[in-house]
């Protein structure tokens, strides 16, 4: 039996033996078509050349394409599981051709692989045309030995396919299996109606054009565009009806089974097959690039992570689980796709942290929706608003919502989830718009020819020919030259600035992007007219701002000495998220599991101005792409890849594939200054820095920072010493910091040293000061609580709600210690109680809610505090016995406070219903 590894080989070097050249799949994150959350047919990366907008590299293609369906018009995922040939995540085998040969050589080729090399039965396959494609229908019955009652003609919806409501389309003609047990039996009424007949290949012939009024026209050039399901075809060829029964799938439902010590079995295994399923969609989608996130490309994976979760507890499994499987999925798929293994240990940490992330709200979520669904009857309907609340507050999909509700003969009011969620996306109108693509009128040709050579390698300053224009709006203008030296923003480098100059016309160019100009991906520099008008001139100079360049520069090279300091540091998980090279200062985006420590910082500081100091120079080099990946080059998510990549070495440092432009020596620096570190999202953090002259810059901003707030530290420690009647010891300043501009008088590079000696030392004194100070307050605290406490016990109304009391009302505090220590110690005293003080900071409302420890599985401060901070106008939220609200009028505190007894009230009644 052919393994799934062979029957893929096979189809790629039959094609090549065709003349066909390998293209290796493109990632299943689209990197340069917005209309795409996730690559879903292998004619993806070939669109550019169906709509004429790039010229092919070679007339004949074949490749195995990843490609992934979960939204959209092509979202198989409620068939996911339930039946056994519908996937997430799969694979699609294709051949293509450009221009080149068309229906004949598709139709003969399909079925010489078919039943010739494969030896698939014949009398098991049928053949589809489009109803008045007769060319298709005698091709058919000319170049293969199928019987013509087996060749049969359908409609638009069967066998026309079409890119969108406009531009290139054609009929197709699409080969299916019928995998019953009686070949018998098969009828032509099954085709296209019955599960048993199988799609296993779409050979589309690209014809004709679609026009905006609907009619079409045919094509100068006619394309063929094949997709055969990979999965499908192992399932035939190794004798399977059902695509997880194949070796593609049998590792992972093996591994799940031992993990879960739940055998598999066809009849019950639909949560074996989802979680398989999913891990290769995950695995896949997080090796590209995504991100589990709450829009977009994100929230369909983080959906599909909490999907599998959903059935994981099917299986019995409470803990994270599902990242153990990763291992299985490179091991079955890692030699076709090894980014899967590059990637192996981001793709189990972030699954891993999703997992515990939702874990730990999934069962209280799962009895939230018992709750609120043990009065439904089969064919009762869950109110959107319900099905919201579980999405809001406990992060449950609607799909998710949708799935557990028909385990119950269940429906949603999905109309009623979206104005709620339409509701909640209510956001203050930004001021100001874009000039839209439509308002800028027409492009106006000025000379011919080839357009957007980029020389800015090597050049700041060229000479060369108008090819197109356009003037808009108070003096704006777009130019397109025949070469520029000026870079267009791509792979976080930002567009850049300058001058287009000629007799009588200065073009100050503010922007340079790339854009497509009527049809073709050009360079356009985008700047506001001067002097003069563009009809004026039919060449210019091409001027790039130098000293802006070289800004740049230094930081997108400190960007790949700081992306191999992260790997080095922090582990070899490390990948690139993203970034922005801008001219005053760097943002890097990287994968990793929590907060980078002060001293992993200072260790990449270092290393990274170590390789300054050594001053080395760059080698910078255009490789054939296999060649260059097994050198050690990183591929960067975000840029798109041809077959000759440029290569920037530091060598015997780091070594990545970049178009982006980088100083010709590390020593070009001068300096480096990890300026911040925070988290962007679960599993992604960010740094920033600076370079060069900004350093020293920074430092001496940072300085005057703290001297500021060393200052308040110990006014603070005066006071509070004041308070305990206890002067203590007369404090002076560090000498030379007082007051705080005085850290001016340094300047340049050669104090960087002095300036980050000062730093670390009001840092320290600050540190010092600031904990002298808590315990200090703790102090003043204890000795205000005596008589502070029975005053609130007085001043506060307390309801009998049996079988516990409700407390609230508001109180006079100093800080927000004493004002949560002050409702800690209310309910200490109140024995089984749920307390609510509110007070005024800086002129803004705050409460506080205390749940004592045996009713906190009754009641959740947490949801408390987000219900009252709802009165508050903003919100709230906390830990089962301890929560805060906030909002923005005070005004509204006493009412917030007198809701919590009827909160209180309505859930009880919702825990006895």
């Amino acid at each position: 039996m052919k393994t799934g590894k062979e029957i893929r080989q096979e189809f790629i070097a039959f094609f090549e033996g065709k003349q066909h050249r390998f293209v290796r799949s493109s990632p299943v994150v689209p990197l340069d078509d917005p209309t795409l959350l996730f690559t879903n047919a292998g004619m993806n990366q070939f669109k550019p050349i169906f709509l004429d907008l790039e010229k092919p590299r070679h007339k004949r293609a074949v490749n195995s394409q990843k490609c992934i369906r979960v939204s959209g018009k092509h979202n198989d995922l409620e068939e996911v599981g339930v039946d056994v040939y519908h996937h997430t995540f799969f694979e699609m085998l294709g051949n293509w051709s450009f221009g080149d040969y068309y229906k004949a050589e598709a139709i003969q080729w399909a079925w010489e692989l078919f039943t010739g090399i494969w030896g698939i039965d014949k009398s098991r396959l049928w053949a589809t045309v489009y109803e008045s494609d007769d060319e298709a229908a005698e091709l058919w019955t000319q170049m293969t030995d199928i019987p013509p009652e087996r060749v049969l003609r359908f409609g638009d919806k069967e066998n026309f396919w079409e890119m969108g409501d406009t531009g290139p389309c054609g009929p197709c003609s699409e080969i299916h299996y019928y995998d019953g047990p009686d070949p018998d039996a098969m009828d032509a009424s099954g085709v296209n109606a019955e599960p048993e007949y199988k799609e296993l290949w779409n050979l589309v012939f690209i014809q004709n054009n679609r026009l905006p009024d609907g009619s079409l026209e045919d094509l100068p050039a006619k394309h063929v565009d094949t997709g055969a399901g990979f999965e499908r075809i192992v399932a035939v060829l190794q004798g399977k009806t059902s695509n997880y029964d194949t070796d593609l799938f049998t590792p992972i439902i093996d591994h799940i089974a031992q993990i879960t010590g739940i055998p598999y079995d066809d009849e019950n295994g639909v949560a074996h097959r989802v979680v398989a399923d999913h891990i290769r969609m995950l695995s896949f989608s997080l090796a590209d690039g995504a991100m589990p996130g709450n829009e977009g490309r994100g929230y369909v994976v983080r959906r599909i992570l909490r999907r599998a979760a959903r059935f994981g507890r099917i299986l019995d499994q409470h803990a994270p689980f599902i990242y153990r499987l990763v291992d299985t999925v490179c091991d079955v798929m890692g030699e076709a796709f090894p980014e899967v293994v590059e990637k192996r240990v981001h793709i189990e940490k972030v699954i891993q942290a999703e997992e515990t992330a939702f874990g730990d709200t999934l069962d209280r979520g799962l009895e939230i929706f018992a709750k609120a669904t043990r009065e439904m009857q089969a064919g009762d309907v869950i109110p959107g608003e319900e099905a919201f609340r579980l999405y809001d507050t406990y992060g449950f999909p609607l799909d998710l919502t949708e799935l557990i509700a028909r385990e119950k003969g269940l429906t949603v009011d999905t109309a009623g989830f979206e104005r709620a969620m339409t509701q909640q996306r209510e956001r203050a109108r930004i001021a100001g718009r874009t000039i839209a693509e439509e308002e800028k009128g027409e492009w106006i040709t000025v000379t011919d020819g080839p357009s957007s050579e980029f020389l800015g390698y090597t050049e700041l300053q060229s000479v060369g020919s108008i090819r197109k224009y356009r003037e808009y709006g108070e003096g704006r203008s777009e130019v397109v030259l025949d070469k520029t030296p000026f870079y267009a923003e791509s792979g976080g480098q930002i567009g850049d600035t300058g001058y287009l100059q000629s007799d009588g016309l200065t073009i100050r160019v503010t922007d340079t992007q790339k854009g497509l100009v009527e049809g073709h991906e050009e360079i356009v520099h985008q700047g506001i007219t001067e002097q003069g008008s563009l009809g004026m001139a039919e060449q210019v100079t091409a001027m790039v701002d130098g000293d802006r360049r070289q800004s740049i520069r230094r930081n997108h090279t400190a960007t790949h000495l700081l992306h191999k300091a992260l790997k080095m540091i922090l582990g070899d998980h490390v990948q690139q998220a993203g970034s922005l090279v801008a001219p005053d200062r760097l943002r890097f985006d990287f994968t990793h599991y929590e907060k980078v420590h002060d001293d992993q910082t200072a260790e990449i500081e270092s290393i990274v101005n170590q390789r300054i100091q050594d001053d080395i120079p760059l080698d910078a080099s255009i490789q054939d792409f296999e060649k260059a990946r097994e050198g050690g080059a990183v591929a960067i998510f975000g840029e798109k890849y041809g077959d000759r990549v440029r290569v920037i070495d530091v060598p015997g440092f780091s070594r990545e594939l970049c178009g982006g432009t980088h100083v010709d020596r590390t020593g070009d620096i001068r300096a480096f200054k990890i300026t911040s570190e925070s988290a962007v999202a679960a599993g992604v953090r960010r740094m920033e820095a600076v370079t060069g002259e900004a350093v020293p810059d920074h430092l001496k901003h940072q300085i005057n920072t703290l001297v500021s707030e060393l200052t308040r530290e110990i006014e603070k420690y005066r006071d509070l010493r004041r308070q305990l009647d206890e002067p203590g010891p007369e404090i002076e300043y560090p000498t030379g910091l007082e007051p705080a501009n005085a850290v001016d008088s340094y300047g340049g590079l050669h104090e960087v040293d002095k300036l980050e000696g000062i730093a670390v030392l009001l840092t320290h004194d600050l540190a010092r000061y600031s904990a002298e100070n808590k315990q200090l307050s703790r102090r003043v605290r204890k000795q205000r609580k005596q008589g502070k406490q029975a005053d609130v016990l007085v001043n506060l109304q307390i309801e009998e709600i049996p079988p516990l009391q409700v407390a609230f009302g508001t109180v006079t505090v100093h800080d927000q210690d004493e004002f949560k220590d002050l409702a800690v110690e209310v309910k200490h005293r109140l024995k089984t109680a749920v307390v609510a003080l509110g007070a005024v900071f800086d002129e803004k409302p705050a409460i506080v809610v205390a749940v004592t420890d045996n009713l906190k599985d009754t009641f959740h401060a947490g949801n408390l505090a987000r219900e009252m901070g709802k009165v508050l106008g903003g919100g709230g939220g906390g830990t089962a016995i301890m929560a805060t609200a906030g909002g923005k009028d005070p005004s509204f505190l006493e009412e917030a406070l007198r809701t919590l007894p009827g909160i209180i009230q309505r859930e009880q009644k919702a825990d006895h219903e």
